[in-house]
């Protein structure tokens, strides 16, 4: 028995160190599966940095999402763990949605196709397009089943928590 207690606190304090190192474990398609590590942003995002991002908890899209389970538990408002997303546009550029495809300032997002239905043939939520608001970011990830920015808009910048860095992962 005190092997056991042993070893379970020595991986609770693993875990502990890792989590406030900034350590993260992904295990969703979107990105690489495996171990991530959030690094301070000193700066305002860009284009193409991949980030730690909480969503709002209260956008109705979030809110679908967190009841249909398509985002693991964590610490962000609404108990959901931060997103691994890439930012494909900044405030001040035209998001539209032609046909099944998003487009960014009239330019083609390549791995954006829109699906109309999750896996379960339930409806998903599109996002209207539009002009990025100030503060936000429009995000996304190249996985055809990724809950992005197609389906919630783009969401606040100040839910950044950082860089996202790959440490240890792999493709499945």
């Amino acid at each position: 028995m005190a092997i056991l207690s042993v070893a379970g606190l020595a991986i609770g304090g693993i875990a502990a160190a890792g989590f406030l190192g900034g350590y993260r474990i992904n295990s969703t398609p979107s990105f690489p599966l495996g171990l991530w590590r959030i690094e301070e942003l000193s700066r305002e995002a860009r284009l193409g940095d991949t980030l730690f991002i909480c969503p709002p908890a209260s956008s109705p899209a979030i809110e679908l999402a967190r009841e249909r389970l398509y985002l693991p538990a964590g610490l962000c408002d609404g108990g959901i763990a931060p997103l691994i997303k890439t930012v494909v546009a900044l405030p001040g550029q035209t998001i539209t949605i032609a046909g099944a495809q998003v487009v960014i300032n009239g330019t083609s997002l390549p791995h954006s196709t829109i699906q109309t239905t999750d896996g379960q043939g339930r409806a998903l939520p599109v996002s209207a397009g539009g002009v990025v608001p100030p503060g936000s970011l429009f995000v996304h990830s190249d996985y055809v089943a990724s809950f992005d920015s197609r389906y919630f808009g783009p969401i606040p910048a100040h839910g950044t928590l950082g860089l996202a860095r790959e440490v240890l992962t792999f493709q499945p």
